[in-house]
Formats: structure tokens, sequence, C-alpha cells
């Protein structure tokens, strides 16, 4: 039974089906901004060896068994139904000190990465459980023994570690993909805003979308969880980098060589291109974005800006458009209309900020905010944890330590100078590693440069100017398309990035077999496997098609009139098809040539089937590749087979996929491509 939801109660957890509270003393979560409690957290004394083997036995079984696009509609469902639950959440997310606009990163971001997810999944994924990795390999002359690479879900379960500073959107980021892949997940929230997340998985649960055993929760402490863990699970983490090293090191991540993927702390820096001096669009926009990374929940975000790196001979100017604008930020209790900065999440975290301000002033002195003394709109100064934006500048960079290694976790950033395109970039990668760099500018050469001597030190690079900056989603936004994570100092693991983050939770392994056996394995044909040929495919419903079904056309020889149509309809009269003498000294021809559209078009005359029927369009063709010239006078053939066949979950068609060889009178192949269709279901 769910509990009931009231100002003050103890948090539960969901673990084997049920929700179930701890068995110790439970610890207060207060409010960031006036310091009441909100609610308790204890997770003493659950069985998190059940919980674990809850997940295999139960949400993985079904899991593995749900196809792409069926997992992709679950996501996509459940993504709709959060969406309408939205406005709970933000009543919530006020006492973790988050303002509308970050909630609003935190919630509706975290939901539209699962509705993105849910959209990627059907777009670029099959409808099956395997997924084929790249193309079959041959390995034999005959083509009677093929190698190929497939993607299975891993039978374990996904034990999400997450940070405090993002609830909602912490979780989602990381469910999305595992879910995808067929695995289930057991989610851990920072304690200090695990309210919130409690919250959602409730709403979760309660929609019935999700199979049994597919989401669990912990909330308070993991116990002896990592314990139990073996190779068919994974571990992520979101947080600092020495729990982080910590975790990675547990004797059961090591012995069971447990996947595990790290994003811990970023000294991300954002650099300001010697071009974008006071005055021009690069140089306002960048003033805007770093204070926007420095107050947007109020720096607690891991892609913060922390360093701003500009030339020395705009520092003045820098210092004072910054102090001005941070000034202006209205910082109190973020229910309130006219706040622009909420609250750390808690005292803790704002002592440790300050903490961690002391030690920058070992190189830095502050030049804008006071950390001791918050001056606030609203809220309570003494039981709040609030904290005014704090700007430092290092003169000499170069010889500092304290601001290439410590990062305060709030609204904090310092200034450092540079004097060439080379110190700005060594600068940068003094961070060891870091989840994103941004570089304002709007000089090519510039930005080429500096963009390839940041790569290898991090994990994504934005490029900002006058050009893009209407549409430009921002240096501190991950995005579901793109990947999330760093090298080094930022952990060295990797989340997002579309369909890759998907494979994360999968096996590889390589297939080897004979080609009826491997199209059989992986739903794709390859040369070799078993063919039909009796009806036109064409004629076929996806119901009725089958992989190997097989069209072996009649035969068409190409003329010189052939050639020479085509070229003056289509004004293509590039040389190798038009002059006999220049075509010859072309090294790859012994004379004039077809053109290699010529060759498709006149395959598609030949393989077509003209009258109405299941085929409904041609959407594209896959990697055509031309391998033998074609002269006047040589004859063409076509093999069409069934190569892949995807039916849609919620359509009446699906896509097929065919292989298409061209061969010549010699059997010498001079064209081969993949015809995509679409195909009725019935």
């Amino acid at each position: 039974m769910n509990a009931p939801l009231t100002k003050i109660r103890q948090l539960e957890s969901y673990v084997a089906g049920e929700w179930v509270r701890g068995a110790g003393k439970a610890v207060p979560l207060l409010d960031a901004s006036t310091g009441e409690a909100v609610a308790q957290i204890d997770a003493s004394g659950l069985d998190m060896k059940a919980a674990l083997r809850f997940g295999r036995e139960n949400g993985s079984p079904v899991l593995r068994k749900m196809s792409f696009h069926e997992r992709a509609l679950m996501l996509k469902a459940l993504g709709q139904a959060l969406m309408e639950a939205k406005e709970e959440f933000y009543a919530l997310s006020t006492a973790t000190g988050a303002t509308r606009t970050d909630s609003w990163i935190d919630i509706e971001g975290g939901i539209g990465t699962l509705l993105s997810y849910a959209s990627k999944g059907r777009r670029e994924l099959p409808n099956t459980r395997v997924l084929v990795d790249g193309d079959a390999e041959s390995l034999s002359r005959d083509n009677s023994f093929y190698g190929q690479h497939i993607l299975t879900p891993l039978e374990g379960v996904a034990v999400h570690i997450n940070a405090f500073n993002f609830p909602c959107w912490g979780m989602l980021e990381k469910l999305a993909p595992t879910l995808l892949a067929g695995m289930p997940a057991i989610v851990k929230p920072a304690s200090q805003t695990a309210y919130l997340t409690e919250l959602m998985v409730r709403r979760i649960i309660d929609t019935g979308i999700l199979p049994k055993g597919a989401l669990q929760l912990i909330s308070g402490s993991v116990g002896d969880l990592l314990d139990h863990v073996d190779c068919q699970d994974v571990v992520t983490f979101t947080g600092s980098a020495g729990t982080g090293r910590r975790l990675r090191t547990h004797p059961s991540i090591v012995e069971n060589s447990v996947r595990f993927t790290m994003e811990a702390d970023s000294l991300n820096a954002a650099i300001l291109g010697p071009d974008a001096l006071a005055g021009t669009e690069e140089f306002d926009l960048f003033v805007k974005e770093v204070a926007r990374e420095m107050t947007v929940k109020a720096g607690q975000k891991c892609t913060a800006i922390r360093r701003v790196i500009a030339p020395r001979g705009s520092v003045e100017a820098l210092v004072k458009a910054l102090g001005d604008r941070l000034s202006k930020t209205a910082l109190g209790n973020p229910a309130g209309e006219t706040v622009k900065m909420g609250p750390l999440a808690s005292l803790a975290q704002r002592e440790e900020v300050r903490a961690r301000i002391k030690d920058l002033q070992a190189d830095a002195e502050i030049v804008a905010g006071d950390p001791d003394r918050p001056s606030i709109v609203s809220g309570n100064a003494e039981e709040g944890a609030f904290l005014n934006p704090v700007l430092l500048y290092c003169d000499r960079p170069d010889v500092a330590q304290a601001v290439h290694d410590v990062e305060a976790f709030g609204p904090v950033s310092t200034i450092i100078p540079y004097d060439t395109a080379e110190e700005a970039a060594e600068l940068a990668r003094r961070g060891k590693g870091s989840l994103v760099a941004s570089v304002f500018t709007n000089d090519a050469v510039f930005a080429r440069d500096t963009v390839a001597a940041l790569a290898p030190w991090h994990g994504r690079i934005m490029i900002g100017n006058r050009a893009s900056a209407k549409s430009s989603t921002g240096h501190g936004s991950p995005l579901p398309m793109l990947v999330h994570g760093g090298p080094g100092r930022a952990g060295g693991g990797e989340e997002l990035g579309g369909m890759r983050s998907v494979k994360h939770y999968m096996q590889r392994s390589a297939v080897q077999a004979a080609p009826w056996l491997m199209s059989e394995v992986t739903g794709r044909w390859v040369p070799g496997a078993k063919v039909r040929q009796d009806v036109h495919p064409f004629r076929k419903s996806l119901a009725e098609l089958e992989i190997g079904d097989q069209l072996v056309t009649a035969s068409r020889t190409v003329t010189l009139e052939d050639i020479e149509h085509f070229a003056a309809f289509t004004g293509d009269t590039f040389y190798a098809h038009m002059d006999e003498a220049a075509a010859k000294a072309n090294p790859f021809f012994e004379g004039r040539v077809a053109h290699g559209y010529l060759i498709v078009s006149f395959a598609a005359g030949l393989f077509v089937d003209p009258a109405p029927g299941p085929v409904l369009a041609n959407y594209g063709v896959d990697n055509l590749r031309f391998l033998t010239p074609v002269n006047p006078g040589d004859t063409l053939q076509v093999t069409l087979t069934a190569k892949q066949i995807n039916p849609r979950e919620t359509e009446e068609y699906g896509e097929v996929r065919w292989d298409c060889v061209v061969t010549n009178q010699d059997a010498r192949v001079v064209a081969q491509y993949d015809v995509l269709t679409m195909v009725a279901k019935t």
C-alpha cells in the first residue's frame, strides 16, 4: 500500500515490489530556504541482496522478452504520465532550493529526456530483441562462414547512485537508456533531496506501466548492496571524485569486473576569445552565459562554469560586467516570483562551499560577492542555505594550484587571464579533465585551434557566437543526443549520447556461423543464406514476406544513346560520360562510362513491380557503392533480396531493407546498396 503524502513523513524505499521503511533512526531532511523539516530518511535493515535478486528474477526476464520498440513505447507512456503530474513535482521541488526555472531543467528536462529516448528508440533501433552491430564479415572465400557482432541486454540490474542537485533528471537520464536496453534498475538518490525522487518514483509505480521489478528505489544508504553485485550488473555513480574512487575499487566491483561508470567533479572552463572585446556580441554573450551558469541551481551543476578564462586585456571590463550583472541577482526563497536564485541544497553544503572559497583564496582574490553575509529578498537568512554569487580573480594562473584543483560546488567562479591562445587552452587543460568547455569567439581559426587542443580533455565543447546565440542550448545543458561525461577528473565515464548509452547496458558478442544460421540468429539476411524465389516480393505484405525472399530480374543493355539521353535530361555532362578521349585518359576508365545514377535508375526499372500493392513507398538508399564501370554495350541484371523486416508496433506498416546487387554480363558486381521501403502489414 502507498503511504499517504503529508508534509513531514518518513520516506520509503520500493524494494521487491513493496513500499517499506528502514528499521533504524530516521534522519530529518530540511527545506533549503526555511530550515523546516520536509521528510525523514532511513534505509537501514533492508535486504539489498533480495532487491538485486528480485530485479534479476522478475524485471530482467520480462524486459528482455520485449522488443526495442515495445520498450520505447513503454518509455513514451511513462513520460506522458509524468508530464501530467509535473505540477506536483514542481510544488515539492522548491524545498530543494530550486526556482521554477531550476525545477524546469530537473523535472521537465528529465521527462523530456525520457521522451527523447522513446522517440529515438523507435526511429533508430529495430523492432527486435537482438541488436546487430555493424556489417556481417565473410570469414571464407566462398561465403560459407560469417562473423557478426550482436548486442544483447545484460541479465543483471543497473544500480544508479545519483547526486543531490538533480533528483529527477539525474534518475531519468540514466533510467531511459537502461530500460530501453532491456535492463531493470535500482535507483539510490542522494539523501538531501531524496523526497522529490521518492515522489516521482511513487507516481511511476502508480502508473502500472513498468513490469514488476523493472524499477526499485532505495531511500537512504545502500548498505551492503554493492557486496552482492556480479558481472551481469552495472553500477553508475554521480557525485564527488573521492566517493567515486571508493565505489570503483569496491571488492565486488573489482573481483566481478562489474561495469562502472562515474561522473565526478569537473572544473569546467569558459574561454573568451581574443576577438571578443568589450562591446562585441560575443563579449556580451559570454558575460550572460557565465552569470547564468553561476546562478542556475545556485551553481550546483556538474557542468557549471568554474574557471572563466579571458584575455588579460579584457579582465577589467569582464570583472565589472559580471559584477554588475551578478549584483542584480535576487537571492531568496524560490517560491517567490521575483527570486532569481535559490539557496544551496543544505546548510552543510553552504559550509562546504565557503570552505572551498577559502581554499581558492590561496591563489585568488574575491572581486564580487561576500560569502559570509548573504543578502536575500526572502527566506530565513539564519536557517536557509543562502549564498550570494562569488566571483574571484587569479592574476598568476601559471603558478597557481588551487584554482585548477578546487571545485566550490555553488555560485562561485574564478576569472583567469591568458596572454596567448595556446596559454588559454593549456589553462583549460589544467583542470585535468572536464565535462564541458565553452569557447566564445567569432574567429574561425581561434575556434578551430582551441577545440583541437581542448578535445582530448573534455567530453563536450560548445562554441558560442552571434550566429548561434538564439538557438544555442548553452554551456551547461547536457542533451539526450550528445554524450555527457569527461576524462580524468570528470570520472572517465560517458552517459547520454543517444543510442550510444543504450549499448552501455548490453553485451557485445561476436557470432560465427554458416550464413543461414547467421540470418536466423540476427534476423538479417547475408549472402549465402537461404533464399526463396516465387512470387515477386513486392506483391507480398509484411505478413507474407520472409527474410531471403528474392527476385532475379531480366537484363537490360546500356547503350550510348541511354548515356547521352541521361546526360541531357539531368544536366550531368561530366567528361567521363561525354568525352571519349578524356575518359580514356582517366586511370579508372577505358572510355565513356554510364552515370552511376543511371545504373541505379535502370536497376529500379528492372526490379520494381509497377502495379499498386503492399509496397507503399521507397524512403531511401543506404551504403551505395559503384564497383565496376559500365560501358556502352554492357548488360545489367539485378538480384534483390529481402534483407531485414522491421514491423512497426503502432502502425499498419513496417520497414523492409532490401539487398540490391547489380551485375554485368560477366557476373561482376557493378553496384551494391540497400533499398529501404515501407510495406503494409496486410
